[in-house]
């Protein structure tokens, strides 16, 4: 009996310790929650020779952040069309790029992206593209997101599977940047 009650007992005190541990994507959550109301800039790492990024100055701002949303928005020069929302479902974390025109109305391209197909890691979440993405750019349906921690720096990647598409873009977070004007369609 004594050898039936401390097991028990080692049961719920493991699931008691399993249940306060944090998923990898509460852990990455938390720390991009850490840069939130900072603005980083960026360089591009890797990128196809006439990217839309080569000469901009590249600058993500971490301008809000709640339990279920963050929105970066991510300047490139002087377009402020961009801003990536990452949203809280369940265990998992949603990536969305919602794009707008100057006067704030969506582009007829906005809200692509994907869900996380797990939690991830504090350090890496990856972000396949999902049925809205292939319904709406049926070429990027192969497209994977993904983005990562490593030491300083906060990394922003696409890669277009079996093509020659890949885009790095890395934000040095030892180094805070101004803050960039809002994002079109934002008050």
């Amino acid at each position: 009996m004594k050898v039936l009650c401390l097991s028990l007992l080692l049961l719920l005190l493991s699931l008691k310790v399993k249940s306060q541990s944090q998923s990898g994507a509460d852990l990455f959550w938390k720390e991009l929650q850490k840069h939130c109301g900072k603005a980083y800039r960026g360089t591009v790492s890797e990128s196809p020779e006439s990217g839309t990024f080569k000469d901009k100055v590249l600058v993500m701002h971490v301008r809000s952040c709640s339990d279920s949303v963050i929105r970066i928005p991510f300047v490139v020069g002087d377009d402020r069309s961009r801003t990536w929302v990452l949203t809280r479902v369940d265990n998992r974390i949603q990536l969305k790029h919602d794009h707008r025109h100057e006067d704030g109305s969506e582009d007829k391209i906005t809200q692509y992206g994907g869900l996380a197909t797990n939690e991830g890691s504090a350090s890496l979440q990856i972000f396949p593209a999902d049925a809205e993405t292939a319904s709406l750019l049926p070429n990027a349906a192969s497209n994977v997101w993904w983005m990562s921690f490593q030491d300083k720096i906060f990394t922003y990647n696409l890669r277009r599977l079996n093509s020659e598409r890949i885009i790095t873009v890395s934000f040095d977070l030892s180094q805070q940047s101004s803050i960039p004007a809002a994002p079109w369609g934002s008050q």
